[in-house]
């Protein structure tokens, strides 16, 4: 296991060419981030903010251009990667493409200097990963790499990576080849493997589903900077800002919060230049007039049958709210309703920073 420390880390990375999401010139400045011992951190951010940047500093694939990166303690700059314990499972698979799947697998073990102790652990590593990745692992061994899909080579390169006698686990969206049912059943069994071996790890996704998942912290990540950490409760319920608040989201379909000009909110002692920030499971809608209340018209409806849910879009003068219900008889497109807010979130317009989150009285 791993501690590792990001210390004012700061890195510039040109491409002429504008490419990868990114614009020509990026830049990580005074980045700071402690990922724990035996912990599991998803970083999580959209396309381009630098979260792959992020793994390579750690791998030390990419030098910083300053500040430090600590493995317990201990800066790593003039380590090489090799030296690091290090398994990694980036979106290029790098497989050994002469080498059967199986010897891909053990390949850690292949360069190592054989012994007893070391054949036992390969055994019991390679039994392990069998298990936790079963049929859909098993099937591939005894295949070279050139004959693989996408997806078959990301089973093989995940299955290496575990095999390896690792303290660290950097892992960069593993699963975004294979499809809905697999990449279910391979983040509950990576879950599983990262709490049984007690893996320090390092997995960066753009999916809040696989944070919330995986992650025992989340670190939301936006241009080169590191928004806020925390675990995915304490980000959900308290959001640093609008972006973290629209990052995290529990309800497929529509969007995490939705945001209002506290000026067109009855009943609450708003600063002026504010907004109202409202998840869809905090919108309470009636059709009766009571209290302050916000008045709305159904505008779309979508139904989730197997949750017994609704999700409403609903246009309250200038804006658009979206809101959760279980009712048995939810409004339909047209109807005018009444919104209240069981618990809210109050941000600054123009820093877009949080002022307060509260439960409406």
């Amino acid at each position: 296991m791993a501690r590792i420390d990001l210390l004012d880390v700061g890195k510039t990375l040109t491409d002429p060419a504008g490419g990868g999401g990114r614009p020509a010139s990026f830049r990580i400045e005074h980045l700071n981030l402690r990922i724990p011992n035996g912990r599991t951190m998803v970083v999580l951010g959209p396309s381009g903010c630098g979260k792959t940047t992020l793994l390579k500093l750690i791998a030390g694939l990419i030098p910083p251009d300053s500040g430090e990166v600590r493995y317990d303690d201990v800066d790593v700059r003039d380590l090489p990667p090799g030296d690091r314990r290090i398994g990694m499972v980036f979106q290029s698979y790098a497989l050994y493409p002469h080498l059967s799947s199986r010897t891909n697998v053990l390949s850690y073990f292949l360069f190592r200097k054989k012994t007893p102790e070391l054949d036992a652990l390969a055994r019991a590593k390679y039994q392990r990963t069998s298990e936790l990745m079963g049929v859909e692992l098993e099937y591939l061994l005894d295949r070279k790499p050139t004959t693989l899909s996408g997806g078959e080579k990301q089973r093989v390169a995940l299955g290496r990576c575990i095999t390896r006698d690792a303290a660290l686990f950097l892992v960069d969206e593993p699963f975004a080849s294979l499809d809905q049912a697999l990449r279910e059943k391979y983040r509950v069994n990576l879950k599983i493997l990262l709490r049984q071996f007690n893996l320090t790890t390092v997995y960066v996704t753009h999916d809040h589903h696989e944070a919330l998942i995986l992650a025992d912290l989340v670190a939301v990540m936006d241009r080169g900077r590191i928004e806020q950490v925390g675990t995915p409760q304490e980000i959900y319920d308290t959001p640093k800002n609008v972006f973290v608040a629209g990052f995290l989201n529990l309800d497929v379909g529509a969007p995490p919060i939705s945001l209002i000009d506290a000026r067109a909110v009855p009943g609450g002692q708003w600063p002026d230049n504010a907004w109202v920030g409202v998840r869809p499971e905090d919108v309470e809608v009636t059709r009766d007039a009571s209290g302050d209340s916000l008045r709305g018209i159904v505008v779309d409806i979508l139904d989730l049958p197997v949750r017994h849910t609704t999700l409403l879009t609903i246009r309250a003068g200038d804006h658009e709210v979206h809101a959760r219900t279980t009712s048995d008889a939810p409004p339909r497109p047209g109807d005018h309703v009444r919104l209240t807010f069981k618990r809210y979130h109050l941000f600054d317009k123009t820093s877009g920073l949080r002022l307060t989150n509260a439960r409406a009285s």
